[in-house]
């Protein structure tokens, strides 16, 4: 199983989680079988409301599972119809945090009508 985690910056486990996933400049891909954790850097990170498409970078990466701390409704949509779940972290901002959380089941998974508008939500910086 693969998960993904958006990101300011490219610092490995020590990246800081961004809160808003079609905006972030990185994401970071932990394979938690294999414990590989590489980085991919988001083409779309300055797209237009609603105009990106990270699920088909998601699924390039076979990636099953996204961690946010926000995601819009359109992206969700997408992402669900691609087979990945969506969980919300709101209070670990560390990379290695983010993952220890999801091994412990202690993020809550999100639905479509969970989405952000107008890239409302919070960001972790």
């Amino acid at each position: 199983m693969k998960i993904c985690i958006p990101t300011a910056k490219d610092e490995g486990i020590d990246s800081v989680a961004y809160g808003h996933f079609g905006s972030s400049p990185y994401f970071m891909i932990y394979d938690l079988a294999s414990k590989e954790l590489y980085s991919i850097k988001n083409n779309d990170e300055f797209h237009q409301k609603g105009m990106c498409s990270p699920a088909d970078t998601m699924k390039e990466h076979e990636v099953t599972a996204v961690i946010v701390g926000g995601m819009g409704a359109k992206a969700l949509r997408n992402l669900a119809a691609s087979g990945i779940k969506v969980y919300r972290s709101t209070t670990f901002f560390h990379v290695y945090d983010i993952i220890d959380q999801f091994q412990k089941n202690l993020l809550f998974e999100l639905n479509p009508q969970d989405g952000c508008k107008e890239h409302d939500c919070e960001n972790y910086e």
